[in-house]
């Protein structure tokens, strides 16, 4: 009998050669190459791209990845931060799980934290706020956890392609300072805590929680297969939009109401993913045409902002969809529906897609911002119904009688 986890594992540790693009692409008789100085690339370049036929070959050998770790600039280490802090040992595991960059990790947070203020309303008994702030101080542990697995997967998978971009050249695997073996074990540590703190929920939560692995472990491989990668991305990152209802004790299979504003608050966070995904694929996509990674910046590079403005306006339905199945009040439509489409609206007219340093400020940013003004109607809708709670009770009893 056959384990798929186990031997993609193995292979992991193993090193068996796996295929990868050409470094470099010839396109209408000269060679794209990637530098700091060179501009972006054109869309004519991009369409030809396309149309390669990209012939692959061997995976990197050690002098191959040392030539180009010397072409990079040499690594230093952080002299500042919460990384300049703990013993250099640890180091290269604390760069591994992104530690000093919690953007992902609120990006994963956020879907969490959505679905327990949507689902606490409809919670038989409604759920009380001391509950709330329980089962979101779980999900920010279970968010830490498991986004520092799902990077040391991603980077696991990626060793060999890491090299040829230059913001990833230097991660630790990349780089040497971490062998896939201890890589490996990592993760296992790592997954072994995002169990224990999955089990501190109440045991249907388990059931849902454990299908995620599988997509964790799958989007670094939807990389080399599509040009939508972040699409697979989003059905993973999205998946706390539907954790926060088991676990305040809301049965979806039971409650049809419950059951579609999940659905349709998980795809709206699909929706919002592959979005602030695209903008962040634009920091990387000279690298990407060199390392032969498919990304839907690269597909639609020419329309991305009316990509952008769709996948906005998709959310936006879908989260009021999810509001309306789910019984909310005004407080809802207007502060979250209302925020999170003026908030994107701003956030895709001004990032400027051919800076860098511009698509990493609404990266970042956009998460707060966006992801802050939703959390604020769901919990302003969320204290409105708990503080009218009592009074429908008493009509109920009245009506009763």
């Amino acid at each position: 009998m056959r384990f798929p986890v186990v031997s993609s594992a193995w292979r992991i540790c193993q090193g068996v050669p796996r295929h990868r693009a050409r470094v470099s692409l010839t396109v209408t008789g000269r060679t794209i190459r990637t530098s700091q100085n060179q501009p972006w690339l054109g869309r004519q370049q991009v369409l030809a791209f396309h149309q390669s036929q990209r012939q692959p070959s061997p995976v990197l050998d050690e002098p191959e990845k040392a030539q180009l770790l010397q072409q990079a600039p040499a690594y230093i280490a952080p002299k500042t931060g919460i990384l300049s802090a703990l013993p250099a040992s640890w180091v290269p595991y604390a760069e591994l799980i992104r530690l000093d960059k919690p953007a992902g990790t609120y990006y994963l947070f956020f879907p969490c934290l959505f679905s327990t203020l949507m689902a606490a309303p409809i919670a038989v008994p409604m759920a009380s706020p001391g509950s709330v702030i329980g089962t979101t101080l779980l999900f920010l542990s279970g968010a830490i956890i498991m986004r520092g697995a799902g990077c040391t997967i991603n980077d696991l998978w990626d060793r060999n392609l890491d090299p040829h971009v230059a913001r990833t050249r230097l991660r630790p695997i990349a780089r040497g300072a971490i062998t896939p073996f201890k890589g490996l074990v990592y993760t296992g540590v790592q997954l072994f805590a995002g169990l224990g703190i999955l089990l501190q929920f109440p045991l249907p939560c388990l059931f849902y929680g454990v299908p995620s692995l599988l997509l964790v472990a799958s989007y670094p491989l939807a990389k080399r297969v599509t040009y939508y990668p972040q699409f697979v991305l989003g059905l993973t990152f999205s998946w706390g939009a539907i954790m926060g209802f088991p676990a305040l004790g809301v049965d979806l299979l039971s409650n049809a109401a419950a059951l579609t504003a999940a659905g349709l608050l998980y795809t709206s966070n699909i929706a919002w993913t592959v979005l602030y995904d695209m903008i962040y694929a634009h920091m990387d996509i000279k690298d990407d045409v060199k390392a032969g990674i498919k990304s839907i910046a690269l597909k639609h590079d020419a329309e991305t902002k009316q990509v952008l403005s769709g996948l906005a306006a998709a959310q936006v339905a879908l989260l009021a969809g999810a509001g309306y199945a789910a019984g909310a009040g005004p407080v809802f439509f207007l502060g979250s529906c209302g925020g999170a489409l003026v908030t994107l609206g701003i956030m895709i007219r001004r990032v400027n897609l051919k800076n860098v340093k511009d698509c990493w400020w609404w990266f970042v940013n956009g998460c707060w911002i966006t992801g802050g003004v939703i959390s604020l109607g769901l919990a302003g809708d969320y204290a409105v119904r708990y503080i009218e709670e009592p009074q429908t009770a008493d009509v109920r009893k009245v009506e009763k009688a």
